[in-house]
């Protein structure tokens, strides 16, 4: 078979406002275009330190076992629970989504015993709810909760959820992919126990990498543990050897050839989060979702979640019924170059999801949404008067 010749790929320029990933700035792009040293090199490991101390920035702890897993947020999901649940093990499982439901697949998995307490897609989850669940299933070894629900665009009270677990003797695993460097998150305060994250949303790096931090409970309760964990790539024992604890200084030891030019990348897009502030970034999701919202509005369009619980930083849009919810993003994505998400699960169809995440949460990008949207609407007949 003779060699294919093919032109290099040359992407499109697009603004992205999906559910992730958002738009990555030309420091973190240069930065993954720097020279590849190996995965050993000192060099390289001074670097990592330093990611270490910036992901505990981000995330708002000073736990020693906090770095980067190689590989997308769904690692990150799996990594928390293949490490905290043996065979037999009651979790609970708070679910009102997409990303809900996929933590339950993963506890039947791990041959824990599932205890699932639904919540309607939309809503957060209830505090007292999971009280009374703890209550009835006093042994649960492990709470699991989304902080933000990318799916629906909903924000539980992870704050409220730990304490209830923690009452109850439990630890607590929570989803911060969509909400870390977005929404306020405070794992130290919050008393979360197995957090995990991804770099391709509030972080505005390429997708690959999901940060994770781990409270030495967490930690204790691994030690613990009474049989090998069921993942060999994923045990965080054996990853510790190359991570390295924060704590023993015992030498980086080869695991798996990082990912070395990602590793650059998220390490100066957490310089660029350190660099603006947290509660700037906060400030900045909130004013354009802000923005967002009032034009939605003057288009006769509405929002799923009440507007107390809603994410600023992924917004859930109700579809009207006269409208083809995937013409309209077509239409957005080839004339306007601008990428929207659609509905998941039972909202296919029915809503889009227009994400402001890291560096697309810019006025002009809102600006520049609305705009499409606008006239996307138009010409399939839509006006605000019709609504």
């Amino acid at each position: 078979m003779p060699a294919p010749s093919l032109p290099a790929f040359a992407p499109p320029r697009r603004i992205l406002l999906g559910p992730g990933p958002s738009d990555v700035h030309p420091r973190v792009l240069a930065a993954m275009a720097r020279p590849t040293i190996g995965h050993l090199d000192p060099d390289f490991s001074d670097m990592l330190e330093q990611l270490k101390a910036l992901l505990r920035y981000a995330f708002q702890t000073d736990n020693a076992l906090t770095f980067a897993l190689s590989a997308p947020g769904m690692i990150g999901m799996e990594t928390c629970f293949v490490n905290l649940i043996e065979p037999g093990d009651k979790v609970i499982v708070c679910s009102n989504g997409v990303f809900g439901a996929r933590m339950a697949e993963i506890v039947r998995r791990c041959g824990g015993e599932l205890v699932l307490l639904e919540t309607e897609w939309g809503k957060p989850v209830d505090a007292q709810q999971l009280e009374l669940t703890l209550r009835a299933n006093a042994d649960t070894r492990v709470v699991a909760f989304v902080h933000a629900e990318t799916s629906t665009g909903v924000r539980s009270d992870a704050r409220v959820l730990a304490e209830v677990a923690h009452r109850q003797g439990a630890l607590v695993i929570c989803d911060t992919v969509t909400s870390l460097g977005s929404i306020p998150l405070y794992v130290d305060d919050w008393q979360l126990d197995a957090v995990y994250s991804a770099s391709q949303k509030g972080l505005s790096c390429t997708p690959g990498l999901s940060p994770v931090t781990f409270s030495a409970a967490a930690v204790e309760r691994i030690r613990q543990r009474k049989q090998p964990v069921q993942s060999w790539f994923m045990d965080i024992n054996l990853i510790l050897s190359y991570w390295g604890d924060g704590v023993s200084g015992v030498k980086r030891t080869y695991h798996h050839t990082a990912p070395i030019n990602a590793l650059y990348g998220l390490h100066e897009a957490l310089r660029m989060l350190a660099e603006e502030g947290l509660q700037a970034s906060w400030q900045r999701h909130q004013a354009c979702h802000e923005q967002l919202v009032a034009g939605l509005e003057r288009l006769g369009l509405h929002l799923l979640v009440a507007s107390a619980a809603r994410l600023p930083q992924l917004n859930t849009v109700l579809v009207p019924d006269s409208v083809d919810e995937a013409r309209l993003r077509h239409d957005l994505l080839s004339q306007h170059g601008i990428e929207i998400g659609a509905g998941l699960g039972v909202l296919a169809g029915k809503t889009l999801r227009i994400g402001l995440m890291g560096g697309s949460a810019t006025p002009q990008n809102v600006a520049a949404c609305l705009h499409g949207l606008g006239a996307a609407l138009a010409a399939q007949g839509w006006a605000p008067a019709s609504c």
